[in-house]
C-alpha cells in the first residue's frame, strides 16, 4: 500500500514537473518564426515602386505598412517580455523598400530577445497601455498575435491587389 501510494505521489510530482512553466509564452516564442517568416516574405515580395501602393485614400500605404509593423513588434514584444522599448528611428513609410524592410527585420530580431525573456507569471503586472490606462500585461500577450495575423493578412491583400501571391498561398 505504501509503495503504491510512493509511486502515485512520485508520478504526480513528475507529471507536474513536466508541466511547462510559461505555456503562453512558449506558444509566441513558437509563433514568432513563422509570423516572421511570412510577414518578411510578404514585403520582400512586394516591389520597391509600390511601397506607396494604397487600396483606399482612406488606407495607410504599404510601406506605411511596414513602418507600422516595426512599430508594433517594438511596443509588444518589450511589454511581454518586460524589456525596455529600444530607441529607434522613427519611420514615416516613405524610406524605401530596402530600409523598410531592415527595419522590419531589426524589429523581429527584437521580438526574438525581448520574447526570450518572457514569462506567464508577470501576466498580471501593470503595464501602461496606449491609451495611458494601466493594464494587465496580458492585454500585451494576446494583442501580439493578434497584430502579427492582422498585418500580415493587410499585407497579403495589398500582394493581391496588385496580382501577386502571399507567401502562405504559394506552393
Amino acid at each position: 500500500m505504501r509503495t503504491t501510494i510512493l509511486i502515485l505521489c512520485l508520478a504526480a510530482a513528475a507529471a507536474a514537473a513536466a508541466q511547462p512553466k510559461s505555456p503562453v509564452s512558449d506558444v509566441l516564442r513558437e509563433m514568432l518564426v513563422g509570423r516572421e517568416k511570412n510577414t518578411v516574405a510578404a514585403f520582400e515580395e512586394m516591389p520597391a515602386d509600390k511601397y506607396d501602393y494604397k487600396p483606399t485614400a482612406e488606407q495607410m500605404t504599404f510601406g506605411h505598412l511596414a513602418a507600422h509593423i516595426a512599430e508594433a513588434n517594438y511596443y509588444f514584444c518589450a511589454n511581454v517580455g518586460d524589456v525596455a522599448q529600444p530607441k529607434v528611428e522613427e519611420l514615416k513609410g516613405t524610406e524605401g523598400k530596402e530600409k523598410l524592410v531592415a527595419a522590419m527585420k531589426a524589429s523581429f530580431e527584437f521580438c526574438h530577445t525581448a520574447l526570450a525573456k518572457a514569462d506567464d507569471s508577470t501576466m498580471n503586472q501593470d503595464i501602461t497601455w496606449f491609451d495611458g490606462k494601466k493594464r494587465p500585461r496580458v492585454w500585451a500577450f494576446i494583442a501580439l498575435p493578434s497584430a502579427w495575423a492582422d498585418h500580415y493578412g493587410a499585407a497579403a491583400m495589398y500582394l493581391r491587389l496588385n496580382g501577386l501571391l502571399p507567401p502562405t498561398a504559394k506552393k
